[in-house]
């Protein structure tokens, strides 16, 4: 993998994980990364959330500043929805499924929020396989 294709795929993990914590944690309040404690608690668990994909997201800039400019635009979309995806998945699964740390909407619905949001992030990574594979083909 270049340079450019992992800083797309770190690039697409922190801009999703940013759209994760502004509209699901800030706006909409449904839930915190660690649910299971007090509110001040759930609030540093959301900033140091926000402070790592902070770091994700100056470390991808280093590595698509130093990538290759020539790199087909489909590679490095294919790859950023690659790193979207793989993150809502890998985070929906542990967090949602497996930890219970939270959920996406906690309450009667709450599997089938959480079963939506596994949903969104194989349609990402569809997304992100058929923009890479249309990059490698040509």
């Amino acid at each position: 993998m270049t340079m450019t294709a992992i800083g797309a795929f770190l690039f697409g993990i922190a801009i999703i994980g940013m759209l994760d914590g502004i509209v699901f944690h800030q706006i909409l309040q449904w839930h915190s990364v660690n649910m299971h404690t007090d509110r001040i608690h759930q609030i540093m668990s959301d900033g140091y959330f926000h402070l790592l994909v902070t770091v994700v997201m100056f470390a991808s800039s280093i590595l698509l500043w130093k990538g290759d400019p020539k790199e087909p635009p489909s590679g490095f979309w294919g790859c950023f929805f690659l790193g979207a995806g793989a993150f809502n998945l890998v985070e929906g699964i542990l967090n949602h499924h497996l930890l219970q740390a939270h959920h996406v909407k906690p309450g009667p619905n709450q599997v089938w929020f959480d079963i939506s949001y596994d949903v969104f992030a194989v349609l990402l990574l569809a997304v992100g396989w058929m923009l890479y594979r249309r990059k490698t083909a040509a």
